[in-house]
């Protein structure tokens, strides 16, 4: 079979999805049809609607889009038959229903950026840069019933170097994942396709590392773990979702700050965990387990992100206060 002959539906939402989607129309794939996320309303009366990057992309390339209320809809299913799919390729996208991903002939592969087994879960790049891992990379593997356990078909190893950001690892990985989309599709027409089921990479089910999704809760610093692992924490959620704290005003008030870059000292402090160390005009160091933390980018509620010397000429902080904490840091 030609590439221009095989009907491919391609499911996906955010940027990450783009770059694939786009691999595949410049390469000359017959991509028949998109699937994304209905437009999410903005603003601050939430009376505007915006389109995802998939849906922008799709739309200015001429391809017919889907965005379902309900996978398992009457009227979504029949309108998808009507696509008449040979392959469906799915990539940032929801959990599917069977009816969904078993319906092409050649069935349904994901696109997930981890190296699977490690990291099944909604947010892979956040938790292996978390978790302090040096490598991690990029999967395609044929969906099934449970989520991101299917057969893998191909992966891509990168590293993960001391200072790379979610941002960093997200971008590289973006653009990997469109040539081993292309390569995935190209094998599978040449009949050249192998794949392994995960159950054989795995000698120990406990070792295997989750990726839940990550909540606002989720971000905030625990200013009493070591100060390695706080800076790993701010990396892995930077740009989005961001690691942040409370910090207390000379005036008592408390503000949430994000923290989008930082250093870290291995150092003995002496002083209590979230205590501020700063000359208030370059240095803002936060006292940790067995250490410091300097940072040198952040943003406060409702303002840009700015460089700590922008911060501290305009931010009066009570300097004998420690950050204030929701939970779990005393």
């Amino acid at each position: 079979m030609d590439k221009k002959d095989l009907r491919i539906v391609y499911l996906g939402t955010p940027d990450f999805a783009v770059e694939s989607l786009r691999r595949l129309v410049e390469n000359g794939y017959n991509v028949v049809g998109v699937v994304t996320m209905p437009d999410k309303p903005i603003g601050r009366h939430q009376n505007h609607l915006c389109p995802s990057p998939v849906k922008i992309y799709a739309e200015s390339v001429g391809l017919p889009v889907l965005q379902p209320e309900k996978l398992k809809s009457e009227d979504f299913i029949a309108r998808l038959r009507e696509w008449r799919a040979d392959l469906q390729i799915v990539v940032a996208f929801r959990m599917l229903p069977e009816i969904v991903w078993n319906m092409p002939r050649y069935g349904t592969f994901n696109l997930h950026a981890s190296l699977l087994p490690q990291y099944r879960g909604a947010a892979p790049i956040n938790w292996a840069i978390i978790n302090g891992e040096q490598e991690t990379g990029i999967t395609t593997f044929f969906l099934t019933h449970d989520i991101d356990v299917g057969d893998i078909i191909d992966q891509v190893r990168i590293p993960i170097e001391k200072d790379d950001t979610f941002g960093d690892i997200h971008d590289k990985l973006m653009v990997l994942g469109g040539n081993l989309v292309l390569k995935t599709v190209d094998n599978l027409l040449s009949g050249t396709i192998t794949t392994q089921p995960q159950d054989a990479l795995v000698t120990d089910a406990q070792q295997l590392k989750p990726a839940p999704k990550i909540f606002r809760e989720t971000c905030c610093i625990n200013w009493n773990q070591d100060v390695v692992s706080i800076h790993n924490f701010i990396r892995g959620l930077s740009p989005a979702p961001t690691a942040w704290t409370i910090m207390r005003k000379e005036d008592g008030q408390e503000e949430m700050v994000k923290i989008f870059k930082a250093t870290y000292s291995l150092t003995e402090t002496g002083m209590q965990a979230g205590a501020i160390v700063c000359d208030r005009k370059n240095r803002l160091c936060i006292a940790a387990q067995n250490g410091f933390i300097e940072v040198s980018e952040l943003q406060l509620a409702g303002k840009k992100r700015m460089l700590v010397t922008d911060f501290l000429r305009g931010f009066k902080y009570s300097g004998t206060e420690k950050m204030i904490q929701p939970a779990g840091t005393n």
